[in-house]
C-alpha cells in the first residue's frame, strides 16, 4: 500500500523483531485507551454531561497510537478538532480531557476550552485547531525554532484529507521543503471531509500523497489501521527529519466508525462501505496479532481491565468535580495569563 512505507509483519522465530513486544504492548495499550476513552466521552454525551459538539476517532485510534509511541517526549504534536485521541496518547490523564469535555474544573484547562481545543504543553500537545489548516503553518513555526536554536525536536502535525484543498496545505508544504524544516504532516485520510466524499473534489486519487512530489517529498501512503505499519513509517519519518534531511509528507489510509460529529448520522455513506470498514477495525486486528506472536490472553486481559478501571476512576472524578469559577472567565486571555490589552 506504500511507495516508502513498512509492512509490520517482519516475523522472526514468532517474532516481530523490528517492533518488539515492548512496543507492541504500548501500541495496543493507547489504542484500546482511546477507544474506551471516547466511547465514554459519547455516553456521557448521551447523558447530557457534555456540552456542544465533539468529533471522535473510533476507528482512527492506530494513527494517533503510532505517531505518539514513536515520538520522543519534547516532540510536539499540533491536532485538528479530531483531537482526543492524540491527546490521549501523548500522554494526557484521562480525567483530563473528559473532565475537559464535561467543562469541570479538573479538566484540562479547567473547562474552559472544550473538546475541540484541547492542550498540553506539558505532553508536548501544543493545541487541538478547529480552524481547517490553520494550524500547519504554526507547526513549521514550531520546526523553525527548534531547527533555528538546535534544540532537536520534531514537530508532527496531523490533519485530516479535506485539508489537502486548503492553501495553508501548500504553503506549509512548500516552506518546510525549502527550509528542510524537522516537521512531519501526516494526513488521517478517512475518505470524507465532513459530508462530502473527497474523492469528489480533488484532481488525484491520494489527496496527499499524490501531490508531495511537487514539493520535492516521497509518496508515502500507508495503511493506517495497521498500528505497526503507521509506527515503523512514523519512526523512520521522525528520525530522518531530527537529523536535519526535512520534512514529510505522510497518508494514512483510515475510517471514522461513525459521523462527522456527534450530530452526523452519515447517511451519505454508500451501503456496505461501514460494514466492510469495520472489518479491518485496528483494534481486534491488533489485538490479534499479537496472540499470534505468542503473546498471551492473560496480558492482554490485564491491559484491558486496566484500562477499563481507568476510564471508570476517571469519570467518576469528573463527574464529582465542580464546574470552574467565574473568577478564571477572563485569565489566561494574553500570554501574560491576564485580559488586558497592550499595546
Amino acid at each position: 500500500m506504500s511507495d516508502a512505507g513498512t509492512s509490520g509483519d517482519v516475523r522472526q522465530n514468532g517474532r516481530n523483531d523490528e517492533v518488539g513486544e515492548e512496543v507492541r504492548l504500548r501500541l495496543f495499550r493507547s489504542q484500546f485507551l482511546i477507544r474506551k476513552a471516547e466511547q465514554r466521552a459519547y455516553d456521557l454525551f448521551l447523558q447530557n454531561l457534555v456540552k456542544g459538539t465533539s468529533h471522535l476517532s473510533i476507528g482512527q485510534e492506530a494513527v494517533a497510537a503510532g505517531f505518539a509511541v514513536a515520538m520522543r517526549p519534547g516532540d510536539l504534536s499540533f491536532c485538528t478538532y479530531r483531537g482526543h485521541a492524540h491527546t490521549l496518547a501523548r500522554g494526557v490523564p484521562v480525567e483530563k480531557v473528559l473532565g475537559e469535555l464535561m467543562q469541570r474544573d479538573n479538566g484540562l484547562m479547567r473547562g474552559k476550552g472544550g473538546s475541540m481545543h484541547l492542550t498540553s504543553v506539558e505532553h508536548g500537545v501544543m493545541g487541538s485547531y478547529a480552524i481547517v489548516g490553520a494550524h500547519l503553518p504554526i507547526a513549521c513555526g514550531a520546526a523553525w525554532r527548534a531547527q533555528y536554536r538546535g534544540e532537536g525536536d520534531v514537530s508532527v502535525c496531523f490533519f485530516g484529507d479535506g485539508t489537502t484543498n486548503i492553501g495553508a496545505f501548500h504553503e506549509a508544504l512548500n516552506l518546510a521543503a525549502v527550509w528542510k524544516l524537522p516537521v512531519v504532516f501526516v494526513c488521517e485520510n478517512n475518505l470524507y471531509m465532513e459530508y462530502t466524499p473527497i474523492r469528489t473534489v480533488t484532481a488525484v486519487p491520494q489527496p496527499a500523497a499524490d501531490r508531495a512530489r511537487a514539493y520535492g517529498l516521497d509518496r508515502i501512503v500507508i495503511d493506517g489501521n495497521d498500528a505497526d505499519d503507521v509506527y515503523l513509517t512514523a519512526r523512520n519519518a521522525i528520525a530522518r527529519a531530527r537529523a536535519g534531511d526535512g520534512p514529510a509528507l505522510i497518508e494514512c489510509l483510515t475510517y471514522r466508525h461513525s459521523g462527522h460529529s456527534r450530530a452526523d448520522p452519515a447517511k451519505y455513506r454508500p451501503p456496505g462501505e461501514l460494514e466492510d470498514w469495520l472489518k479491518r477495525d485496528p483494534i481486534p486486528l491488533y489485538r490479534a496479532r499479537l496472540l499470534g506472536f505468542d503473546i498471551s490472553e492473560a496480558t492482554l486481559a490485564t491491559i484491558e481491565a486496566e484500562v477499563m478501571r481507568e476510564v471508570e476512576e476517571a469519570t467518576e472524578a469528573c463527574k464529582a468535580a465542580p464546574m470552574p469559577p467565574a473568577d478564571i472567565l477572563a485569565t489566561d486571555v494574553y500570554a501574560d495569563g491576564g485580559w488586558a490589552w497592550r499595546n
